[in-house]
């Protein structure tokens, strides 16, 4: 039997109860059991590789592909050239190949911001008043240019197998701070292309898959936790779980370990923890009216994805290690100006109040905030006044948790294109969140099917130019 590497991992719970001296049988369920044992939990905090920049992550997920060359990635080469044939061969890997027209500039102007001089578009007039903030990163392609497979890849790392989403990889590495709540929690998550795979957990324990908080098709102040508001059945319910968890151990005691089992316990015990915490967390009266305006309450246009952002910091602060908000309907084949001006707005204002928030909380610093979606637009025109799909070349930012703020980072070719210069795929930016984690993408594995599995496969490299 091989060997296994002693680099630091998290191994199976039996493995790990092994190291402390335990048996497996009545300790690991008693684990789960027993208040003064949540710590002992999978959800338990673990130390990083090293001294982590950051202590947890909020996602903003644009979910259909956000044109760059509109938003983050001005090109006045495009500009002038509109109209005209592009003067260089298309990708191979194209979603439509027969609907690409010619070249189509950009409606929207582009000014400087901040200290740091950075461009961002008209569309993002709240955004670039905390352009300082940002480290914008114009270089970004990634593998798959069809909706599902780059989705899947930016959250999971592969675009073609099932595997641990990214928020799943952290709790697994590193636990999560508040045992009364997930520690990896979606709000308003589409369930096209790709569905739950996007936030699962995989082979990985089950307690490490994703929270959903409503679905993309529900209003942020409709996204609730289902099955966990009858409080007043919390007695009977207790006597349930002990039930269930009796029955579980004899189980276990006959058979042997069984992650699946342990995990559906802990699940539960989780569900019966949430009733009292989460729904305080997700109630916001108690927030100020000036903090309300911050995330764009006040305003029909920016209130739903206002109130996700402000749900994320409040998860956020409250210990959840990753929160990732949903933003749907980026995918622009036509009426682009019209279209891609209503989306912004939706998100401008809440985005900025959101960094601004966490700022003012002191919480900037140990928090990551990642902005992005799954792939660009092309600068070619479909259907006369669209975009199509590009993963060749397109602009993510990040701020905050020990990123080198104020920087533009990589760049793409004169009409934004392909990446070209210090190009970060999916898999760098993926080592370099790790990283900012205190964890070192090579050694955070788990073994599945006779090898050991990571997020970034055997790829990704950390991006050296955005740590502070």
């Amino acid at each position: 039997m091989r060997t296994m590497p002693q680099s630091w991992r998290r191994w199976s719970r039996r493995e790990a109860l092994k190291q402390m001296g335990a048996g497996f049988g009545g300790l690991a369920m008693s684990a789960l059991l027993a208040d003064e044992a949540v710590a002992k939990g999978p959800l338990a905090v673990r130390e990083p590789h090293f001294a982590p920049r950051a202590k947890r992550v909020i996602m903003l997920f644009m979910f259909g592909g956000p044109s760059h060359i509109d938003t983050f990635d001005p090109k006045p080469i495009l500009n002038r050239d509109s109209g005209k044939p592009l003067p260089f061969a298309k990708p191979r890997i194209i979603s439509f190949p027969r609907r690409g027209g010619d070249l189509i500039g950009s409606p929207f102007e582009f000014k400087r911001h901040g200290e740091s001089g950075a461009e961002v578009s008209e569309l993002f007039p709240h955004v670039a008043g905390v352009a300082d903030e940002l480290a914008i990163v114009r270089s970004m392609h990634c593998t798959n240019p069809r909706h599902g497979g780059a989705v899947l890849e930016w959250h999971t790392g592969s675009d073609t197998f099932i595997r641990p989403a990214m928020g799943s990889w952290l709790t697994y590495g590193l636990g999560s701070e508040n045992q009364n709540v997930p520690g990896y929690i979606t709000i308003c998550q589409a369930l096209a292309e790709g569905g739950a795979n996007n936030f699962g957990s995989a082979f990985l324990p089950a307690a490490h898959q994703g929270t959903p908080l409503g679905y993309g098709n529900v209003k942020a102040s409709d996204a609730q936790f289902p099955f966990i508001g009858d409080v007043d059945r919390t007695r009977l319910q207790r006597l349930e779980l002990d039930m269930l968890s009796e029955v579980s151990r004899r189980q276990i005691d006959r058979s042997g370990p069984d992650s699946e089992l342990e995990s559906r316990i802990a699940t539960f015990e989780l569900a019966f923890r949430m009733q009292t915490e989460a729904p305080e967390i997700q109630r916001i009266d108690g927030e100020s009216e000036a903090t309300r305006r911050l995330y764009g309450l006040d305003d029909a246009v920016t209130e739903d994805f206002g109130r996700q952002c402000l749900m994320a910091r409040r998860f956020s602060e409250s210990g959840v290690r990753f929160v990732q908000c949903n933003s749907n309907g980026w995918d622009h084949h036509f009426d682009l100006t019209n279209l891609l001006r209503k989306m912004c707005a939706q998100v401008d204002k809440p985005i900025a109040g959101l960094i601004r928030d966490l700022r003012g909380r002191g919480l900037l610093d140990e928090t990551l905030v990642i902005w992005g979606g799954e792939f660009g637009r092309t600068p070619t025109a479909e259907n006369a006044d669209g975009r199509d799909h590009n993963p060749h070349g397109f602009t993510m930012w990040l701020a905050g948790g020990g990123i080198k703020p104020g920087i533009t980072y990589g760049r793409t070719d004169e009409y934004g294109y392909y990446s070209i210069e210090d190009k970060v795929h999916f898999h760098d930016l993926h080592a370099t969140i790790l990283h900012m984690l205190g964890l070192d993408h090579t050694r955070l594995t788990f073994r599945h099917a006779g090898r050991d599995f990571r997020l970034t496969d055997v790829h990704g490299e950390v991006v050296r130019g955005l740590l502070a």
